[in-house]
């Protein structure tokens, strides 16, 4: 175990708020400045990247706050389908047009529209539930069987050395901590494989109930999803020209969960072709239960070698 490994869980943290780590609870943060009978409008802050481009995470975080506030008391979120229209100014504030589209008697579904400059940039469907009983079964993970993440090193302490760069700032400095169980992929690619485990967990505590969990891990669930393709091509994020973006998204909640207590994200892609790739991934709490899964396809191009 490296001297890094060793150190305490809350020397890490602390070591890591040395950096200029944005706000969890702030980006998820909204202020409602229009409701009507069918629709609410909202506004949400903005994000800056080096690449000036709006990160898709927090749209889809903003968005499902936004929706689960037009939601009936009592019911949760339990899936969401969105695609990613256009890129984003990462600059600027985005609004949020929810519409109410159907109240039932267990269900409620959303339609979530960002908007900048009366473009819109992603748009999303979402359902809720109320609590029900029914059928119940999942796939567990012994998570007793793999390193903890207390045992790994976080990303910052391997790399914030390098936070004099703009790029690597945006990496180094996001609101979640990422531990990676095999290699990370920012400077080299270690096992060449479709399938990688990372822990993860928000960087601060986060208050707020389900909702805002819900959206927190949502927010989280984009950074590393695209991983498992590029893993298995030995591309890095640091692969000079490389170019992704997110083209949709969708996540399915099936438990309750906390985002400030560690999650074990699986990942792993079964195919990619055509300047996309796919990839499915699914969290477990520290108990190995299952609490949530995702899907994304992701536009990625690298520069072809001479």
């Amino acid at each position: 175990m490296t001297d890094a490994a060793k150190m305490t869980d809350a020397g890490k943290q602390a070591t890591e708020r040395d950096g200029h780590v944005p706000d969890l609870a702030k980006m998820l943060s909204l202020a409602s400045t229009e409701a009507r009978t069918h629709y609410d409008i909202f506004t949400g802050p903005a994000m800056p990247t080096p690449h000036g481009r709006a990160f898709g995470g927090q749209v889809l975080g903003q968005a499902l706050i936004a929706a689960g506030l037009t939601a009936p008391e009592g019911r949760e979120i339990h899936s969401m389908h969105g695609y990613f229209v256009r890129p984003g100014d990462s600059n600027a504030p985005m609004t949020f047009e929810i519409a109410r589209l159907y109240d039932g008697k267990s269900y409620s579904t959303r339609r979530a529209q960002a908007y900048q400059n009366a473009d819109v940039l992603m748009s999303l469907i979402a359902s809720y539930q109320g609590e029900d009983e029914g059928l119940e079964h999942q796939e567990g993970f012994d998570v007793s069987s793999i390193p903890q993440p207390e045992d790994l090193p976080s990303v910052w302490e391997k790399y914030g050395h390098l936070t004099g760069d703009l790029r690597n700032s945006w990496v180094l400095n996001r609101p979640f901590d990422f531990r990676y169980v095999e290699s990370d992929l920012f400077m080299q690619v270690g096992e060449r494989t479709n399938r990688q485990l990372v822990w993860l967990r928000s960087r601060e505590p986060l208050a707020g109930g389900q909702p805002v969990h819900s959206a927190a891990l949502a927010f989280a669930s984009d950074y590393v999803l695209l991983e498992p393709v590029t893993r298995q091509h030995g591309i890095p994020w640091a692969t000079p020209g490389m170019r992704a973006a997110s083209l949709d998204h969708s996540m399915w909640f099936h438990r309750p969960f906390s985002v400030d207590d560690w999650l074990l994200y699986e990942l792993e892609s079964p195919t990619a072709q055509g300047g996309r790739g796919l990839a499915h991934g699914r969290f477990y709490d520290r108990s190995g239960a299952l609490v949530a899964s995702v899907s994304q396809e992701s536009m990625i191009r690298v520069p072809r070698q001479s």
